[in-house]
């Protein structure tokens, strides 16, 4: 069986003191969480800003100490392991894929409607997940949400 990794991030950013999050809409019809794969050499920190930088051209502040991982098998005799930290950004850039246009549009929606969006329910329980981190963080980080 072929062992395939990819690594991103849940991105957010705060408005008005509120949490949205960044979804990708893929070229293929899904809505995802921004991910891809490890080049020979890389760590999983490096690959997920890489990643982050080429699908959306933000910049982010990844915090490792998030780290959820899932495991699929995307076609028969292939197993993947995809880990996820969050990042954030305060850039108001729109988000662009200048890479492989594999990226198609973004979406940028509070827990509720990202919730709804989200195509995988893997991607859903990262999300859960890392709402609950970021929540909690974030509110003893600045006192505030």
């Amino acid at each position: 069986m072929l062992k395939e990794k990819s690594c991103g991030a849940v991105i957010y950013k705060i408005d008005n003191n509120k949490v949205f999050y960044l979804l990708s809409i893929m070229s293929l019809g899904h809505t995802s969480l921004t991910k891809g794969h490890v080049e020979p050499g890389e760590t999983e920190l490096e690959t997920a800003k890489r990643e982050i930088f080429e699908e959306t051209n933000l910049k982010t502040r990844i915090d490792t100490n998030f780290r959820k991982v899932i495991t699929y098998s995307p076609k028969n005799d292939v197993i993947k392991d995809v880990i996820f930290f969050v990042a954030k950004t305060t850039e108001e850039i729109i988000p662009e894929d200048k890479h492989d246009n594999e990226v198609i549009d973004f979406y940028w929606l509070d827990f509720d409607k990202a919730l709804q969006k989200l195509t995988f329910e893997s991607d859903k329980d990262v999300l859960r997940e890392a709402n609950n981190y970021i929540l909690k963080k974030e509110k003893i980080e600045n006192g505030k949400l």
